[in-house]
């Protein structure tokens, strides 16, 4: 402890380098923080994926329906505990900038589905079937538009036209900060009535008994519906979440490339920072080794000094992260968890900032321990 006033004034020599080096640091594990909450984000939503549900929507594309008759055949298939459906809605409340997910669901079973969400009042899921224009909004949803329960809704439809009343009769909460809440279910009977009885649905949702016959279970789906005008695609609820993530490429392949390519630009910015300043101090070095300081010592300080820097960008990037997803709430509007920066992506950009000043201190370090006196005085001279 007695060498850290040392290193400290070091790095206070040059105070407008230090900063825009801390700067420089801050910035690119505050992007590395953000990049990783991403793919963080990604990997909680295909965790929180139920073991025992399956989806089953059409082969050819998702955005083909269909026929609400195939909900007695799937509850027939060997294995099948429960059978619901739902279809995405697809409205604008406002204006295009409110984003969140809609679904109309099957108002007698679909929530039974989902035991991870707690709604309130309990009596609200029976209101549902009830009442064609009730809707349950989950509480993130809430808490950023200020619904309460009574309150009057209204959508603009996109997919289905025309203005769309509802009335909040519940609030649903997850138990799991792993699930998102930024959601509204109404009754897929509301919806089914004001298009004409036609009796599609978007998806099925199927509960099976046992998980490790999943594939079993899709297959059995399938092949009950194979030839038929509208076949069926099953999958486990996590293969299904992953097939929109996939819609976006190969994302985690392109987050790490732009990651690795930030922090190797800023291990060069470092790198040439701390050189600069053990050029400009050689003879600093010299005295020090002229008075008892031992090549180690003086290796352990020129790396303390880059350690300290390399420290003092990291915690301020990631906590900088920490607080703006914290206090931004940035949701992507029910399809994934809430985003925000753990504790372990925390603790990986630490360890990168770590290796940064060590990796960049490296080589001057190196370079001032071999220092000969009589050299240094020299060329100091």
């Amino acid at each position: 402890m007695r060498f850290v006033p040392f290193v400290l004034r070091s790095l206070l020599r040059s105070k407008r380098r230090t900063v825009l080096t801390v700067l420089s640091i801050l910035v690119s594990l505050f992007l590395f923080s953000t990049l990783r909450t991403v793919l963080t984000a990604f990997d909680a939503s295909l965790e929180s994926a139920g073991a025992t549900r399956l989806i089953v929507r059409r082969s050819t594309s998702l955005i083909f329906p269909l026929p609400l008759s195939y909900r007695d055949r799937l509850a027939q298939v060997p294995g099948v505990r429960a059978v619901s459906w739902s279809n995405w809605f697809g409205g604008v409340y406002v204006d295009e900038r409110n984003f969140f997910a809609q679904f109309a669901v099957d108002p007698r079973g679909y929530m039974d589905l989902y035991p991870e969400y707690a709604v309130s009042p309990p009596a609200a899921r029976d209101v549902l079937e009830r009442e064609r224009t009730a809707c349950i909004v989950g509480a993130k949803l809430a808490e950023r538009f200020g619904f309460t329960v009574g309150q009057q809704i209204t959508l603009r439809g996109t997919i289905y036209p025309g203005r769309w009343d509802f009335t909040v009769r519940g609030i649903a909460r997850s138990t799991s900060p792993d699930l998102d809440t930024n959601w509204l279910l109404f009754s897929w009977d509301y919806l089914n009535e004001r298009m004409g009885n036609s009796g599609l649905v978007g998806v099925y949702t199927v509960l099976i008994d046992d998980p490790t016959r999943a594939a079993a279970v899709s297959a059995a789906i399938d092949g009950s519906f194979a030839n038929s005008p509208a076949e069926t695609k099953t999958e486990t609820e996590k293969a299904f979440q992953l097939g929109f993530i996939t819609m976006l490429g190969n994302i985690r392949l392109v987050i790490y490339a732009i990651g690795t390519a930030i922090v190797i630009a800023i291990l060069l910015v470092a790198m040439n920072t701390m050189m600069m300043a053990a050029r400009e101090r050689t003879r600093e070095i010299a005295i020090l080794k002229a008075i008892g300081f031992t090549d180690r010592t003086v290796l352990g300080l020129v790396l303390a000094e880059s350690l300290l820097l390399g420290l003092a960008g990291g915690v301020l990037g990631a906590g900088l992260a920490r607080l703006v997803f914290d206090f931004t709430d940035f949701t992507a509007g029910g399809f994934f968890p809430r985003f925000a920066v753990t504790n372990g992506t925390i603790a990986r950009a630490l360890a990168i900032a770590a290796c940064l000043g060590l990796v960049s201190g490296a080589v001057p370090a190196l370079s001032a321990a071999r220092l000969k006196i009589v050299d240094a005085l020299r060329h100091a001279g």
